[in-house]
């Protein structure tokens, strides 16, 4: 392919005889046609013989790389296996001296665990010393706070049984001033009730009271006649308690004597044991508040026949007259109707009076009933420190009249 050469100054030699010549157009076409394919086939062997050398040279680095790495290896295993002898070996004092180490240890474990089991066994003996004179305090402790709290239940029940007591004598001294007080208040209304009554009822005759404290009859009516004249007296005495006392006989008959009195008359609410109704006993008229207005209108009107009587002797005509002309008089006639008047007055006080006491009764009887119910709290909580049967705080018996219901 060397010979090749343009085909403008392409000369051509004849094998034969060397004759040069110039090829023609249509030569030249053939030549440079068949230059051409031997080109192309020479460049396909090159190619080929190209890519077959470089295939050889691609085994043979292929071989050689083989070779090197084989080798390579083998030496990288030796020296490997060397280090991993040397390593068995380095692992092997390591192990013996870290089995020496362990023993070591274990017996060092087992010197301290011994240790530790004598300290234990010191510590639970210790502690064993210790609660038993912690429990021996405690105990101590313990009596010493049960008696300190006996004798605090002591003094308290002693300060509960005080009070109780005081309660006790509360309640009592309460039971006897209220029984007196409504005894004396009952006392001074019904004769409060009674000098209203013969003052309504008789508006001539003069109704005098005895002052309190005094001793003697509560109230004495001085009977009058039409004239105003003095007729008689009438002495009273108004009780109102659960029993008569015979007493009350003799001593208003001393104050009918004392006051120069004609007739003693006792208001009470019971009679003695030998009366169950209005008659008279040892000189003395006894009844009760409802029979009075008609046992002073009989003693009245009795006292002032006594007294007409007396002086009927003297001018009986002319007295006659003088009373015919009074109660048939505008005198008589308004008179009477103040006093009737006076009567229903007095009548609605004496019943707002009642009303006002009643109700100041009802409230005394819940003061009552407030004590009462304190003690029963009070009893209550000692019954349930010291037991039901520890102490009597009952105030009341179950028949005791001041059960409130």
């Amino acid at each position: 392919m060397a010979e090749i050469i343009s085909m403008s100054s392409f000369i051509i030699t004849c094998p034969n005889c060397n004759h040069q010549f110039e090829p023609g157009d249509t030569m030249r076409e053939e030549i440079e046609k068949e230059l051409r394919g031997k080109m192309i086939d020479w460049q396909k062997k090159k190619e080929v013989e190209t890519a077959e050398l470089l295939e050889a040279e691609k085994k043979r680095m292929h071989a050689e790389m083989q070779d090197k790495v084989r080798k390579s290896l083998a030496a990288d295993y030796e020296n490997q296996l060397k280090i991993l002898q040397e390593k068995a070996v380095e692992s092997e004092e390591r192990l013996k001296a870290s089995r020496q180490k362990e023993l070591e240890f274990l017996q060092k474990e087992q010197a301290l665990k011994a240790k530790e089991e004598e300290i234990q066994i010191t510590i639970q003996r210790q502690l064993l010393e210790e609660r038993a004179k912690l429990k021996e305090q405690l105990q101590k402790e313990e009596a010493d706070k049960i008696s300190l709290k006996e004798q605090e239940y002591q003094l308290r029940t002693k300060e509960l049984e005080k009070q109780i007591e005081d309660q006790k004598k509360l309640v009592e001294e309460m039971r006897r001033k209220q029984e007196q007080g409504s005894m004396q208040l009952q006392g001074e209304v019904q004769e409060l009730m009674l000098e209203e009554m013969l003052q309504s009822t008789f508006p001539f005759d003069k109704i005098e009271e005895v002052g309190k404290g005094v001793r003697g009859a509560d109230c004495i009516q001085i009977v009058r006649n039409q004239f105003g004249n003095e007729s008689g007296k009438i002495i009273y005495e108004s009780k109102r308690t659960k029993d008569f006392s015979n007493e009350w006989i003799e001593k208003l008959k001393k104050d009918m004597r004392s006051f120069g009195a004609d007739v003693a008359v006792i208001v009470t609410q019971t009679f003695p044991k030998d009366m169950d109704r209005f008659g008279e006993k040892e000189g003395v008229y006894i009844c009760t508040f409802s029979e009075v207005r008609s046992v002073a209108l009989l003693l009245r009107n009795a006292l002032l026949k006594i007294a007409d009587a007396r002086k009927s002797q003297e001018n009986k005509g002319d007295k006659m007259v003088m009373l015919y002309d009074y109660l048939t008089g505008t005198e008589f006639s308004e008179q009477w109707k103040a006093i009737r008047e006076g009567f229903m007055s007095m009548r609605q006080s004496i019943q707002r009076e009642r009303d006002t006491m009643e109700k100041l009764w009802k409230a005394r009887e819940k003061q009552l009933e407030k004590v009462l119910l304190n003690a029963a709290h009070i009893q209550g909580s000692v019954e349930g420190i010291a037991g039901a049967d520890a102490v009597n705080l009952n105030l009341l018996e179950d028949n005791d009249p001041l059960m409130i219901d």
